[in-house]
């Protein structure tokens, strides 16, 4: 089952992207995991996931007694050992919830530290995600932060591949760019790139010539119908049936 991580700049529509990218992947019968982990937790949003199920969702950062259990230490205190290969195997299925053959499960942050973090929250969160990648039975789609907070060189050796969603802009290009360093040095060989809000030739072109080096898959247009699915609460795969058909194509052509 493919395990896929998906990163880029803040606002550029990774998350409709790892949204749509779900969806197509359950088109297939696959059973997915979405995992949410950016600061900025919309994934169930763009998912069309209910907001009374959403709601029963709760980031495993924030389970401070969850974490002492399973590590030995609670978040926050210091000087305490802790375990750095903590039991997580049943937490998939106790602390995500499930709509539409996609199972949704957030990470959060780990508060007031960098990706450098040796503190028991980060190690949870680290062999949380290396677990989901390493099973089986499910496809994974990583909504990642444009960081690598939560992956180190063995969370990253079993990533099969990583989207980097851009959009027309220098800010996006660069950000993309920084990415894809990070993404190499941990050993992650797949790396792509998906346009995102392109509205014409120049747009697309752009996109292409600016990242020379990272090889282009796709791109997805810019329509109304995701301003509409965020305002509405509904799934961008049911209002955008233009983005839906484009991400087929992308799946087809790099994860046959």
């Amino acid at each position: 089952m493919p395990k896929i991580a998906v990163s880029g700049k803040g606002g550029v529509g990774k998350t409709s992207f790892a949204s749509l990218l779900a969806y197509v992947l359950t088109e297939q019968g696959n059973r997915v995991y979405a995992i949410d982990a950016d600061p900025n937790a919309t994934l169930a949003q763009a998912l069309g996931f209910p907001p009374e199920l959403a709601a029963q969702v709760t980031p495993i950062i924030e389970m401070d007694d969850l974490i002492e259990e399973r590590t030995g230490a609670r978040p926050g205190e210091s000087g305490r050992m802790f375990k750095l290969n903590p039991r997580v195997d049943d937490i998939p299925e106790r602390f995500s919830v499930e709509y539409r053959n996609i199972r949704l499960l957030q990470m959060g942050t780990v508060r007031g530290a960098g990706a450098g973090c040796i503190c028991p929250e980060n190690a949870m969160l680290k062999m949380l995600v290396t677990h989901l990648l390493l099973r089986e039975k499910e496809a994974v789609i990583l909504d990642m932060v444009a960081g690598m907070e939560h992956m180190g060189r063995a969370t990253a050796g079993a990533v099969d591949a990583m989207f980097m969603v851009v959009e027309p802009g220098a800010r996006s290009i660069q950000t993309a760019k920084d990415i894809t360093r990070l993404a190499r040095d941990l050993g992650i060989g797949k790396l792509w790139a998906v346009g995102n809000k392109v509205r014409n030739e120049r747009d697309e072109a752009f996109i292409r010539s600016s990242l020379t080096d990272l090889p282009v898959v796709g791109m997805l247009p810019y329509t109304e119908r995701a301003i509409e699915a965020d305002m509405s609460g509904q799934a961008l795969y049911d209002l955008a049936p233009e983005m839906v058909a484009r991400v087929r194509e992308i799946v087809a052509r790099v994860l046959p």
